[in-house]
């Protein structure tokens, strides 16, 4: 009897065992659910913070990069990341991928979710991580949802497409374990020079950006995500690229009110969990020149958080930007101090990490910067850590990953809502939409061979033909007309292939030009005035252009895979189509379009000096006819 009880009395050990293990497996990957900051999250905080010395409090204001690629655990990139984070007590990490421009070596999400897990393990406290996914992962990552611009949102005009736009981007950032979206992009783009904004903007409309804005706060906080609206106090309305130079924002107090502010008014009585700075000068706010607007009291504490009531976390511009580091070129650390003292929050990529350290250590040890502010900003950050959740679990499930990222339903909205973006500006009723000729004929592979024709002439003006730019939308011509002509120019080449390119085009019954001119942080092109950073084509490129709209305006269609604002260069173009956006998805919808494949239903969300106000567009029903064309007469719409 004795020995049957103890044998009953292990199997019921050992299955309770089993199941406590099982449920701690269990809630080791705890789903995340809304961000909300609750009683246990709070007293967390609070614990933790009493728990800190001031070493491991200034380390927890600065972020840094984490590049997702493969790492071996005891290769020298991880030890000297692991080893960096651990050294300076870092907090907190935003996700890129290698960059070369103009090459962005994207990663697999796997690789990311796998990096961030060895850190969650390896730092002392939980890590929040962020990421500049303003086009959702696509912008790092394989095998996501692909989203257009935000441009594109404008054009589409339709408030619940933002909201999806959060709501798919916050699910597949946190199955990869990234908790903060560098994004919604409240900056109002008035200025059609704008060489950094423009098409990251969604629009010119401070009312359409303000209401696109919350939409995507409200999709992405719902699905767990944590959201910043950036560049404050506004960075629309500049002409100068902040990773290059410094920028001025030249509004008096009247403009800002009514058009750079708004936007952000309207995302804080939303709930918005930060708010970037950016390194801007603001003479109406800020007159001393040698402050931009990141170092400035006067606009982060007096304007951002007393004027406007911002409770939230206050986050820089990337202080390694060229608007701010040639301000303190002698003394690179005292960056970070000044910006923590004009009231930031939390400092990101720091242009050396350890001067800032030191200094920002320096400066509260020696009471210039007091332990009551430093306390404040530290607890704000580990609030936001418990908010999401990271309190209770830090790791993602990676064989979670198939489930959740690049669900086939969320890729198909992502298209449509590109496809509804698409705003036909200008159309000469002798052109489209293009006929097809044809399907493309079965091959054994590697001895498939098609002819080219001049029939279609596609002319992809990218900024370089080594990039994929261009590529997603020669398969998709190529789909409808095998024999198309395809041809890639750069500023590199153009000279070389011009006379190639007008003699084509000359001989083409229908030409499509398609333009890649997309803002790219700290790109520089020549002009005859010099090295600028610009969204509009180089000279070069440009007098290739002008000479494809003057030798066949009435056969050719311009696509602006990006910068709408291009045509304003080309006031003689008579087809002008805007897809805002350079994505996978963009160039899908501009062959469809081209085509008459999907209704034309896009508004413009910005003016186009001299060539159509905002609002503007014709609308046009599905037309597509097979071995044929139809004409379609005019029709204008604002809304």
């Amino acid at each position: 009897m004795r020995l049957r009880l103890a044998v009953f009395f292990v199997v019921v050990v050992l299955f309770a065992g089993s199941a406590f293990a099982k449920n701690k497996e269990r809630n080791k990957y705890l789903p995340p659910g809304p961000v909300h900051l609750d009683h246990d999250g709070e007293k967390w905080a609070e614990k933790t913070l009493r728990k800190l010395s001031p070493e491991e409090k200034v380390g927890q204001l600065f972020m840094i990069w984490a590049r997702a690629a493969f790492l071996n655990v005891d290769s020298p990139d991880y030890l000297q990341l692991r080893d960096t984070m651990r050294r300076y007590h870092v907090g907190s990490f935003c996700l890129t991928v290698r960059w070369e421009p103009p090459f962005l070596y994207r990663n697999q999400p796997y690789e990311a979710a796998v990096l961030l897990n060895r850190l969650q393990r390896d730092s002392k406290l939980p890590l929040l991580i962020a990421a500049d996914f303003e086009r959702g992962l696509s912008n790092r990552l394989y095998g996501a949802t692909v989203f257009p611009h935000a441009m594109a949102f404008g054009a589409a005009g339709k408030p619940d497409y933002a909201e999806d736009f959060g709501r798919i981007t916050a699910q597949e950032s946190r199955a990869i374990g990234v908790h903060w979206n560098f994004f919604p992009d409240a900056d109002v783009n008035s200025n059609p020079a704008n060489p950094i904004i423009n098409t990251r903007s969604f629009g010119e409309d401070p009312q359409q950006v303000g209401d696109l804005v919350v939409a995507y706060i409200r999709g992405a906080q719902a699905n767990g995500m944590l959201t910043t609206v950036k560049h404050f106090p506004g960075h629309g309305d500049t002409a100068a690229d902040s990773h290059l130079s410094v920028a001025q924002v030249t509004g008096d107090q009247a403009r800002l009110q009514s058009v750079e502010l708004p936007p952000f008014r309207r995302a804080i009585a939303a709930g918005v969990d930060s708010v970037m700075v950016a390194h801007v000068t603001v003479p109406a706010l800020e007159p001393d020149p040698n402050r931009v607007a990141s170092t400035s009291p006067a606009v982060v504490t007096q304007l951002l958080k007393q004027q406007l009531g911002f409770k939230g976390i206050v986050v820089t511009d990337a202080l390694d930007m060229a608007g701010l580091t040639r301000l303190y070129a002698a003394n690179i650390g005292r960056a970070a101090v000044d910006a923590f003292k004009a009231g930031n929050d939390l400092l990101i990529i720091p242009a050396d990490l350890d001067a800032s350290y030191r200094a920002l250590l320096d400066a509260v040890r020696s009471g210039e910067i007091s332990s009551a502010q430093l306390d404040a900003s530290v607890l704000k950050i580990l609030k936001a850590k418990a908010s999401v959740g990271l309190h209770k679990n830090r790791m993602v499930n990676v064989d979670g990953l198939s489930t959740v990222v690049g669900r086939p339903e969320n890729v198909a909205r992502g298209q449509q809502i590109s496809d509804d973006a698409v705003t036909l500006v200008r159309d000469n009723g002798k052109l489209l939409p293009l006929k097809q000729s044809g399907t493309v004929k079965a091959g054994l592979p590697y001895q498939k061979m098609e002819g080219v024709q001049n029939r279609l002439v596609v002319v992809i003006f990218s900024e370089d033909v080594r990039t994929d730019s261009g590529r997603a939308l020669e398969r998709e011509v190529r789909q409808r007309v095998p024999d198309a002509n395809v041809m890639y120019v750069d500023t590199h080449l153009v000279a070389a292939l011009s006379d190639g390119v007008l003699k084509a085009v000359n001989e083409a019954q229908a030409v499509v030009a398609a333009v890649y001119e997309v803002p790219t942080a700290g790109k520089v092109i020549q002009t005859e005035q010099g090295l600028k950073n610009s969204v509009s084509l180089s000279d070069a490129d440009g007098a290739l252009l002008q000479g494809i709209v003057d030798h066949a305006g009435e056969k050719t269609v311009v696509l602006a895979m990006g910068n709408p604002y291009l045509a304003q260069d080309f006031p003689a173009v008579q087809n002008y189509i805007c897809v805002f956006s350079n994505s996978t998805v963009s160039e899908i919808s501009a062959a469809k379009a081209l085509f008459g494949e999907i209704a034309i239903r896009g508004h413009l969300p910005v003016t186009i000096p001299s060539i159509a106000h905002r609002g503007a567009g014709i609308e046009r029903p599905p037309q597509a006819v097979h071995g044929g064309s139809q004409d379609a007469r005019s029709q204008s719409a604002g809304r």
